[in-house]
């Protein structure tokens, strides 16, 4: 069978094949000889209460001057589709959100959507982690100066963050008696307007802040550690991390396989989730990385057990 699968992401020409994991995907897709459509939000629609996009048809290659070419146009019926991932980074603003609504459309047609869009509009990725609550560091969600103050207090050392970021950026760490405090709340919660996600500081973020790929429900056994450079409390790749790789170790296999099962009820085919020392700290279900990194050093394939996975569930669709 001649399967058709579309990805909706930024845009392609702007990305770094060496790490970016939606192109793992799609070299997978390419080897399995799979029409793929590619699409960013801008060109989903909806017309007579059904979900349409206008596509391009592409051709992947691993070449690093010209890592794809279009092959032609076509406005297509999402339903049409036998895969639809949705690999838009964020943030999630309401374009993302009303996005999910027109995939949501494709979905109950028959099409597999990755991830599903109601889970990618439930569950945000900073706040996501708090309904595992005893794997977590103390954990707060406000806008309010004074609740940040009395929760530092009791902390004495804590790390404040946006809910709609990702890559490290506007991380920030404030001691009890940071002179700071006051204009890094205010900017952070933009005067008590915006809420932020507050957690006691884990010192083990100096050994690597650990990503985790959860693959319908199985986690890989291979993690990534992101080791923050000399004087950074962030261990994001993007802030300049250095990268190790090693096996999950048996308490984050305990937390992997407990946030798993959630995952699978839930219609979260792939996920990276985020473990400091033995807490947990995020759970990323929009367009989770590291697939490249995990890729490029072990002989094991994500991409692969991610497509296999999906073939089955086209199978079994069709049997039905």
């Amino acid at each position: 069978m001649k399967i058709r699968i579309g990805v909706v992401m930024d845009p392609i020409n702007s990305i770094n094949i060496k790490k970016d994991s939606t192109f793992s995907i799609l070299l997978e897709s390419q080897k399995r000889n799979y029409t793929i459509y590619y699409m960013e939000i801008k060109d989903l629609y909806i017309y007579l209460n059904k979900a349409y996009s206008n596509t391009k048809i592409i051709n992947i290659q691993k070449d690093k001057k010209k890592w794809f070419k279009i092959i032609k146009k076509k406005t297509i019926l999402l339903s049409k589709l036998d895969i639809i991932f949705m690999r838009k980074d964020p943030p999630v603003n309401m374009e993302f959100i009303y996005s999910t609504y027109i995939l949501e459309k494709a979905e109950k047609n028959g099409t597999i959507v990755v991830n599903k869009p109601s889970s990618l509009r439930n569950f945000n990725e900073k706040i996501f982690s708090i309904k595992f609550k005893k794997f977590i560091p103390e954990t707060l969600i406000t806008s309010k100066k004074k609740i940040i103050k009395n929760f530092i207090k009791k902390n004495k050392d804590i790390i404040i963050k946006p809910l709609n970021g990702m890559g490290g950026h506007s991380i920030f760490r404030i001691k009890k008696k940071d002179k700071n405090f006051s204009v890094i709340v205010e900017t952070m919660t933009k005067k008590e307007t915006k809420y932020c996600i507050v957690q006691k500081y884990v010192k083990e973020i100096l050994n690597g802040d650990k990503r985790i790929i959860i693959i319908n429900g199985i986690p890989i056994k291979w993690c990534v550690y992101r080791i923050p450079k000399k004087g950074e409390n962030r261990g994001n790749i993007a802030s300049g991390g250095k990268v190790k790789l090693k096996k999950i170790n048996k308490k984050d296999l305990k937390i992997s396989k407990r946030i798993g099962k959630f995952l699978i009820k839930k219609g979260i085919i792939i996920a990276g989730i985020d473990i400091i020392g033995n807490k947990l700290i995020e759970i990323n279900i929009t367009s989770p990385t590291c697939i490249r990194e995990i890729e490029n050093f072990y002989k094991v394939s994500i991409s692969e057990m991610l497509l296999n996975c999906l073939e089955k569930k086209i199978l079994k669709k069709n049997i039905k």
